[in-house]
């Protein structure tokens, strides 16, 4: 994603979840990408009002507080982790869509994107194989 943006003209940051005051470098950002791999660990300081928060992480919660305190705005999902006794969450806090202009969901965000395209280039490389010509409106994309 960084190097796509970078192409793009972008400036773009690179941290990692130990990166020194990651909360002041976050909230100067336009678009934030989390995938760090830990639960909720990007709540609303992180962000910047109106920035856009794209949440690639996938965690699954099965402790009772970790939920309540997940969930406490949200209780159509609270709801739903006490009749599964499970949540599947991302690393950014759902609170977070207080300060975002857009976010991401989880689940259903990037996940069927990542899906979709996964499929798109399988098919795309098979055709290759086979010898075919990709699609021109594929190839035009590429």
């Amino acid at each position: 994603m960084a190097l796509l943006l970078i192409h793009a003209n972008a400036t773009v940051t690179v941290c990692h979840s130990k990166t020194r005051d990651l909360k002041a470098t976050t909230a100067r950002a336009d678009i934030v990408v989390a995938a760090m791999g830990r639960a909720g660990m990007v709540t609303p300081d992180y962000i910047r009002p109106g920035a856009t928060v794209i949440d690639v992480g996938i965690n699954r919660i099965v402790d009772a507080a970790e939920a309540e305190k997940f969930f406490v705005h949200f209780p159509e999902r609270l709801t739903e982790f006490r009749a599964k006794g499970t949540a599947l969450v991302g690393d950014v806090h759902p609170d977070v869509a207080t300060v975002a202009g857009a976010i991401t969901p989880v689940p259903g965000g990037v996940g069927p994107l990542t899906i979709a395209m996964l499929m798109s280039n399988t098919v795309k490389a098979a055709r290759l194989r086979r010898g075919a010509r990709a699609p021109a409106a594929a190839a035009s994309r590429s």
